[in-house]
């Protein structure tokens, strides 16, 4: 059962994010509804991986898998904050399409260079996750976001820049790679240090 708890946790995820939209669209004034259910989604992202380590059952499959659910879900929840907010979306449509772009990027990436999804899960994204979604429960419950919202744009642009530094630099498909100092260890055949409970 216990090889079991990680899988479940992350298919939890890909649920709660489908709830979301199926509020958005069906019950839109359920917003702290959905809300609690971004909450349970980011819980099980935090804790798939660091039970899935504890376990030693972490590995590259269950990585991949993780990372998939990651953008599932979060795709679920932007489409279900547009349903809510579509002026809001409207408003700051130049800065989103460059966050999506560079998203895209990472991935293009990711799939020309080594043919496999990413799942670097760097220490500065997983920052960056929480950010996201504290902006987008204040987009749920509000309709907008203004300071949280230009925080969570320039921390994106950053933290996707990292990414792509750490694409770049490593010479073989790696997962949990904490930032761009490590990639550089790891491409001059060196050591790092990852921290057991967040990145194995």
């Amino acid at each position: 059962m216990k090889y079991k708890v990680p899988i479940l946790l992350i298919y939890l995820r890909l649920v709660t994010g489908l709830l979301v939209l199926i509020l958005a669209v069906v019950f839109p004034s359920y917003r702290m509804a959905m809300s609690i259910l971004i909450g349970i989604g980011l819980v099980s992202d935090i804790f798939d991986g660091i039970i899935a380590r504890r376990l030693n059952i972490s590995s590259q499959k269950l990585r991949r898998l993780d990372s998939l659910a990651d953008q599932i879900f979060w795709i679920l929840i932007a489409i279900a904050c547009y349903l809510l907010s579509p002026i809001f979306f409207s408003d700051n449509i130049n800065f989103i399409i460059l966050l999506v772009l560079s998203e895209l990027m990472i991935y293009a990436i990711s799939y020309l260079k080594f043919r496999k999804e990413v799942a670097t899960h760097a220490i500065a994204s997983k920052i960056w996750t929480l950010v996201l979604a504290a902006t987008l429960i204040e987009l749920i419950y509000t309709s907008n976001s203004h300071l949280l919202f230009q925080i969570c744009f320039y921390l994106g642009i950053v933290t996707r820049l990292e990414i792509i530094a750490i694409l770049l630099l490593l010479k073989k498909w790696t997962a949990d790679v904490p930032s761009v100092y490590h990639a550089i260890l790891i491409r001059n055949n060196l050591p790092i240090k990852r921290n057991k409970l967040f990145n194995g």
